[in-house]
């Protein structure tokens, strides 16, 4: 009995394309998850903290207190990695891994207007998200704003994929 060669045995085993196009990853962004956000320790180890976000000029980008582990671990190296995944059955996983460089940005007009996508995505405080004007945010978050940096994430690669794709079929 002979032995498949390994290229034959990947052929064997090619499975349908589930990497999102990069409309589908835009897609997949504009929900309104959080993702979890690795930033790299002192110690070299992962720091891995959940996060709310949103997308700005199509990068992802949050905002955290400037004294966070994960601002801290960014200012010493700018290297993050996100990962945003969805579903509750093999069939229905959906997610992505982003890795690339963060932009750290302290001018607290920005940080503000990142309090508002925020607050237009989720539930901060009161009934829910919704939209605030400039006089609202900045009576809500203005005083918190000085205390934090956003973070905006230049990609460098993107793993995607999306299970829905295979049609029920492995």
């Amino acid at each position: 009995m002979s032995v498949p060669a390994l290229v034959d045995y990947f052929r064997l085993m090619a499975r349908t394309d589930i990497t999102m196009t990069p409309d589908e990853v835009q897609e997949f962004l504009a929900q309104p998850q959080s993702i979890q956000v690795a930033t790299l320790g002192h110690d070299g180890f992962p720091h891995l903290a959940p996060m709310w976000f949103a997308v700005i000029e199509g990068k992802v980008a949050f905002r955290s207190f400037t004294k966070s582990q994960k601002i801290v671990n960014l200012k010493r190296d700018p290297r993050i990695t996100l990962l945003a995944e969805t579903g509750d059955a093999y069939a229905e996983l959906q997610g992505l891994i982003i890795k690339g460089t963060a932009t750290l940005i302290a001018d607290p007009e920005f940080v503000l207007t990142m309090y508002g996508k925020l607050a237009a995505r989720y539930a901060f405080s009161g009934e829910g998200p919704g939209e605030m004007d400039a006089e609202q945010l900045e009576k809500t978050y203005g005083r918190f704003a000085p205390k934090n940096t956003a973070v905006v994430v230049e990609p460098v690669k993107v793993i995607s994929w999306d299970h829905r794709k295979l049609g029920g079929k492995y």
